[in-house]
């Protein structure tokens, strides 16, 4: 790897020109007529009457699959542009543009899966036996099981075409509120006003005195838009309810069940574990509120470094120190995350105008990924780089998939991440040179566990409580930071002196319209990973292999399955979660024992 290394990402290699890129015309334009073509294919095609027949639904198969990894690559192209300059107003043109494209691909989805809705079972059977369908079988048939709970296609079609600038449209609005936002903060006698991007950085500052202006700050800058982020959050929950009720759905947990193909069991039985643990972190939180030397936390100190190793972590060191943990782990882990940096395919550099947050998207025709953050040189950025590149690794082991295949929902998603952040975070304590810093970065580590057993449980009380709410009419800004405050107050056990009653605003998971509750997916993931993690070291060093063989699963399995087939667990039982959960405890424990 060559040293030093830059900071900015190359965009250039993909489409040159950024958002005036003549290139990424073209290849719009080409995408639209053969998006287009797909759909009058599929509208007229019939449903089949012989097993010959299905050879005309082959065709409409391959060209579905090829324009979904193209939309894709268009927009993970579009969203790396907008997230590194928010004031790039051709690509917020360009996002709409896709946003119809994909509305146009959803239709060609949705009538072709009334195709095989419509399909009798005997010729199905026959068909999924050939052997140009067996790859894609799994995902055949649950697009057919979903199309027969949903509207009928012409009414999906509709709901698609107005969600363009409805439901999407809504949801694009936050970056546009969180592009204005700006944050004043004092740094050596100068008022400097911080994107919300940098903002979020100084709120995990070493200084107490720092963090409580900022949060100051932070919370009365997301006050000032509160009615515009409540007007958003109330238009999207009110079309998804809406929609709900005209397809016969009940219960709002059905869509984003499905998307994460797992059962409500599943689901149920991880909190239940996650509330068995929880007065171990209470324990942790009383703890490091004593050594900051506060009575009790506010939400500012929950992801303050203690210890001596909040000094500055080179870019350069981190890509170095993240290379050789993971190639005790996996050399395949590690060769992947060398080419990243040397590729340039991260956006680390610590500048105004970007996007807060961190993400990592797949280009499946480049067969490439980008990865975005703000580096700002701390363990957490270490982690999160980390996390992120794990994200990258499970799409570069599933590039050569069919596109349907390559679908994995976002809890496994999570689970290829945060297992990169455990490799990580252990091997960097158990290296530490002195006792301090391995407290450090040990109590980095089970901020962790806080942010998905606390954190990630208060933003699901708050949503699930937000569409009970929504049912009955408009939800307020006042009523959403009450709702906020109860979750938090309620997930964290009443330990925190003080809440961040804005969450709801600023956090831009809330507006994600691609997958509904996009909370709980990321403590399954964190979960799954620890078991997956107890389940690799206990094996001797032997799985890398097998894990990349679960990764190349995640599109093709339910949940369940997977940890059936890989691990020989049942998700729907506590004994899984419990030793998932223990290796976090663990670590609270050790942290008790140090800080005596």
């Amino acid at each position: 790897m060559k040293t030093p290394l830059q900071q900015t990402w190359d965009l250039e290699s993909i489409f040159s020109g950024g958002s005036s890129s003549p290139a990424f015309a073209d290849y719009l334009n080409v995408l639209e007529a053969d998006i287009k073509r797909l759909l009058a294919d599929v509208k007229a095609a019939k449903a089949p009457q012989t097993v010959l027949d299905t050879e005309h639904l082959d065709g409409i198969l391959e060209l579905l699959q090829g324009c979904g990894g193209r939309i894709t690559e268009a927009s993970s192209f579009v969203a790396c542009l907008t997230a590194q300059n928010q004031d790039d107003k051709e690509a917020v043109r360009l996002g709409s543009r896709i946003n119809s494209l994909k509305a146009l691909l959803e239709t060609a989805r949705t009538v072709y899966q009334n195709l095989l809705r419509m399909t009798s079972d005997d010729i199905w059977a026959r068909w999924m036996e050939r052997e140009n369908i067996k790859p894609v079988a799994f995902v055949l048939n649950e697009s057919r099981e979903a199309a027969r709970e949903k509207m009928a296609p012409e009414l999906e079609s509709l709901a698609l075409d107005l969600a363009v600038d409805g439901y999407h449209g809504w949801g694009e609005f936050y970056d546009t509120i969180v592009s204005k936002v700006s944050i004043p903060v004092e740094e050596n006698g100068e008022i400097n006003h911080l994107s919300a991007g940098q903002a979020a950085n100084k709120l995990h500052h070493a200084d107490r005195a720092v963090r409580e202006k900022v949060f100051v700050e932070w919370e009365k800058a997301w006050t000032n838009v509160d009615d515009y982020c409540a007007d958003t959050l109330n238009h999207l929950g009110g079309f998804r309810l809406k929609l709900y009720e005209n397809r016969g759905w009940d219960d709002v947990l059905k869509e984003p069940l499905s998307i994460n193909r797992m059962s409500r069991e599943t689901l149920d039985m991880m909190w239940q574990v996650i509330v068995e643990i929880k007065p171990v972190l209470v324990q942790y939180l009383e703890r490091k509120a004593k050594l900051l030397g506060v009575e009790r936390l506010s939400w500012h100190d929950i992801e303050a470094p203690i210890g001596t190793s909040s000094e500055h972590i080179s870019y350069d060191k981190a890509a170095v120190t993240i290379i050789e943990q993971f190639a005790k782990f996996s050399p395949d882990m590690a060769s992947f995350a060398e080419m990243a940096f040397d590729k340039s395919w991260i956006e680390a550099e610590d500048r105004p105008g970007k996007r807060p947050g961190g993400f990592c998207t797949s280009l499946p025709v480049s067969k490439e990924t980008r990865i975005f953050m703000t580096y700002a040189g701390t363990a957490s950025n270490v982690s999160t780089l980390a996390h992120e590149l794990g994200h990258g690794y499970h799409q570069h082991v599933m590039d050569d998939l069919p596109e349907f295949n390559q679908n994995y929902a976002m809890n496994v998603a999570e689970t290829a991440s945060t297992l990169a952040e455990l490799i990580v975070s252990d091997a960097l304590i158990e290296a530490a040179s002195s006792e301090q810093e391995k407290l450090s970065l040990l109590e980095d580590k089970i901020q962790r566990s806080v942010a998905f057993f606390m954190n990630i449980h208060a933003r699901f009380l708050f949503e699930t409580r937000f569409y009970e709410k929504r049912k009955s009419g408009i939800v307020g800004a006042e009523q959403l930071s009450e709702l906020m405050t109860e979750a938090q107050r309620e997930a964290y056990c009443g330990v925190l002196a003080e809440m961040h009653p804005h969450f709801w605003a600023s956090k831009l998971h809330f507006y994600i319209t691609d997958v509904p509750f996009y909370n709980f997916p990321y403590t399954f993931g964190y979960m799954f990973s620890a078991g997956i993690y107890a389940y690799a070291q206990k094996s001797g060093g032997g799985f890398a292999k097998e894990y990349d063989e679960l990764l190349r699963d995640t599109g093709r399995m339910t949940v369940e399955g997977l940890a059936d087939k890989h691990l020989g667990s049942d998700l729907t039982k506590p004994d899984f979660w419990r030793g998932a959960a223990e290796l976090a405890v663990e670590d609270i424990e050790l942290f008790l024992r140090m800080t005596e």
